[in-house]
């Protein structure tokens, strides 16, 4: 049989197209997979940068140097100009208040340092008082406070027996039970 009947297969010429077809466009998995993965990527270098901002803000307040007023400018981390903690008995009759500002002076092993704090310290702040006070010295040599810690119990002493002793030079007998 070489010739092709009517109505086999082959004889119907343009009915049948069989060019090739481009396939529709879907979804495919490797494309999903790929988004997906630079979501994660996005979502983990949001989460480090947090990360980063927490850490570098703890680092920052923890940066603070500890000196006692004798200490400033002698002991190494103690230096004018960088952020500090200072620590001293207030003076007696050194506290005013004015324009926003309290101005005191604190001393310690017999060296004094003026003190500007931004608003009033509250709390159990007083004149005679161990204090810590956060800031930076100015070049003229005055502390710019922006927090006030006050001494409230014996446990300090207890855990820092170094530190603050007895009363101020500028102050009457210094009652530690106080």
């Amino acid at each position: 049989m070489t010739e092709t009947q009517s109505g086999d297969i082959g004889d119907r010429g343009g009915d049948l197209d069989l060019s090739p077809r481009t396939p529709a466009p879907t979804t495919s998995s490797r494309t999903v997979s790929s988004r997906r993965k630079w979501v994660s990527i996005g979502v983990l270098v949001a989460v480090l940068g947090a990360g980063v901002v927490i850490v570098t803000q703890f680092l920052r307040s923890a940066v603070d140097y500890y000196c006692n007023v004798d200490e400033i400018g002698v002991r190494d981390g103690c230096d004018a100009g960088r952020r500090l903690r200072v620590q001293g008995v207030v003076d007696e009759g050194t506290v005013t208040q004015s324009a926003g500002f309290t101005e005191f002076s604190i001393s310690f092993n017999g060296v004094s340092l003026p003190v500007r704090y931004r608003g009033e310290p509250g709390g159990m702040f007083a004149e005679c008082e161990p204090v810590v006070v956060h800031g930076r010295l100015g070049d003229d040599q005055v502390f710019a406070g922006d927090a006030v810690e006050v001494k409230h119990s014996n446990e300090y002493k207890e855990e820092n027996p170094d530190r603050v002793e007895g009363s101020g030079p500028n102050c009457g007998v210094y009652d530690e039970s106080a």
